[in-house]
């Protein structure tokens, strides 16, 4: 009699995290220096490596941005006029994605805060 051949737990790729930041002040949405540097810092509070970022200003309002990490990316668009921002963090190794998001709802100043985690490319 032949066993079935057991295939081994799936390892994700990487992890994405989909990150809602509600009731932010609305002219901290368009601050895109200080922006960026919320995403550089929570880079660094991951254990990630910085590389790259660029951040562009929409007329009349909203900003969208990405930081380039060794290990993926962080990116940012903002919607002043809805007090509301969007942030992504995918990443690739392991870094601690708790502590980048926690540093993120703090100083967005968000009211709420949600955020969801998947697991790309586990499927493999």
């Amino acid at each position: 009699m032949t066993r079935p051949i057991q295939r081994p737990a799936a390892q994700a790729l990487g992890r994405h995290v989909l990150l809602e930041l509600y009731q932010c002040p609305v002219e901290l949405l368009k601050a895109g220096n200080e922006l960026e540097g919320f995403l550089k810092a929570a880079a660094e509070r991951m254990g990630a490596t910085v590389v790259t970022s660029n951040f562009h200003q929409f007329s009349p309002y909203g900003i969208s941005g990405v930081v380039i990490i060794q290990e993926s990316h962080l990116t940012l668009h903002t919607w002043p006029e809805h007090q509301y921002a969007a942030v992504d963090i995918f990443t690739c190794g392991e870094i601690d994605l708790q502590a980048g998001i926690e540093h993120l709802i703090q100083v967005f100043q968000a009211e709420t805060a949600d955020w969801k985690l998947y697991e790309r490319g586990k499927g493999l």
